[in-house]
């Protein structure tokens, strides 16, 4: 999604210049949100698709970029094939973290292929085994509860989106989904996973026709890290998404770590689609010459069975919260704040449209007031 839309911010500025994308998929270029929602719910393959070669794009698919020599403005695929170039975006993403045992027997979703490889797994009954339970480990749980299949959900945390909500949301969404059919072990490990059986620290086995995994992923920047660019956590960008103090250089997207200048500047990493856009976007403008800082503080959503949210900023059960509910769990807002209470994320649940509106409250960069979370709410 980030060099599709670094391809269309270059054709903003530049409708002329040569572009080559080189990806490791087979596929061009595609929305994934799709793969977790609207896929599961009776949407055609059909409206995944960017449509990049439409740019006048020549696309490289089935590559993975191995070598960059920096001072000679050249890349390696590994299949041996050299690309001279003026500008270079690193858009490489990154890779799913992985369980100690299952090998190619867990389906760690991420890609098309990792979709369709679930749906196919997925007919009525059918018992799965879903290890994660955070972004994807959530959605994929209830895109296969409401598609007739057994669910259990395996994983460390006291509950769902235990990283993400204050803790009495995440024992009401637990419950909920238990509610749904999906059984819930929280506070547990995969200790093993052998002939469609997963073996649990605490002793019990799980029998499954599928196990798939959603861990979150480790940023994917080891070659801009051999090539000697600033990695931590991430691809270390500034405001135009250049890497290294170089200005031919830039990376975007989920492997891009940026200045966040809502957030005063603090270097932050996302991995959601607001951010593959509208920083892919931003930073192929300033590939073509823009030079116009990156400053939306992206933001996030999912659905999960009837409930839903949207989410920007830091939004991390760690901080301490303010809450407004209308409904308790059902609707209000969620303000995550820092020891002077100004606000750091705010988590819209089942409340929409007002995204833009928590942005601006988090630029302000002054305390919350009991007022202004009522406003958000309603």
């Amino acid at each position: 999604m980030t060099g599709d839309a670094a391809c269309r911010g270059i054709r903003e500025i530049d409708p002329d210049g040569s572009i080559c994308v080189v990806g490791a998929e087979p596929h061009p270029p595609y929305s994934r949100p799709p793969l977790s929602k609207a896929l599961w719910q009776g949407r055609d393959e059909a409206v995944i698709w960017r449509g990049t070669a439409d740019l006048g794009v020549e696309l490289v698919l089935g590559r993975r970029i191995v070598e960059l020599d920096l001072d000679g403005r050249r890349a390696v695929d590994d299949a041996g094939e050299s690309y001279r170039y003026e500008r270079l975006l690193l858009a490489t993403g990154g890779v799913p973290r992985r369980l100690p045992a299952g090998g190619d027997d867990v389906v760690y979703f991420r890609t098309l292929d990792d979709y369709r490889r679930v749906r196919s797994a997925a007919a009525e009954g059918a018992a799965f085994v879903v290890v994660g339970g955070g972004f994807i480990g959530s959605e994929v749980a209830a895109a296969l509860a409401a598609s007739g299949c057994r669910v259990t959900m395996v994983f460390p945390e006291g509950g769902i989106g235990a990283r993400l909500f204050p803790p009495a949301l995440a024992d009401f969404v637990t419950g909920y989904y238990r509610e749904k059919g999906v059984e819930v072990l929280p506070g547990e490990l995969v200790d093993g996973i052998e002939n469609g059986v997963v073996r649990l620290g605490g002793g019990r086995m799980l029998e499954a026709d599928a196990v798939v995994a959603g861990l979150g992923i480790v940023p994917a920047a080891d070659i801009a890290d051999a090539a000697g660019l600033p990695v931590d956590d991430g691809i270390v960008v500034d405001e135009l998404g250049r890497a290294g103090g170089r200005e031919d250089v830039f990376a975007a997207g989920d492997v891009a770590r940026f200045p966040a200048r809502a957030l005063g500047g603090k270097l932050i990493r996302v991995e959601h689609e607001d951010n593959a856009n509208s920083h892919g976007r931003a930073v192929g403008a300033n590939m073509a010459g823009a030079n116009v800082p990156y400053t939306n503080l992206p933001f996030f959503y999912s659905d999960l069975f009837e409930l839903g949210y949207e989410a920007v900023g830091e939004v991390d059960s760690r901080l301490e919260t303010e809450a407004q509910w209308v409904e308790p769990n059902r609707k209000g807002v969620v303000c995550y704040v820092d020891p002077d209470r100004r606000p750091r994320g705010f988590l819209l649940w089942d409340v929409w449209g007002k995204v833009d509106a928590a942005r601006a409250l988090i630029a302000a960069g002054e305390p919350i007031a009991r007022e202004q979370l009522e406003t958000l709410a309603d």
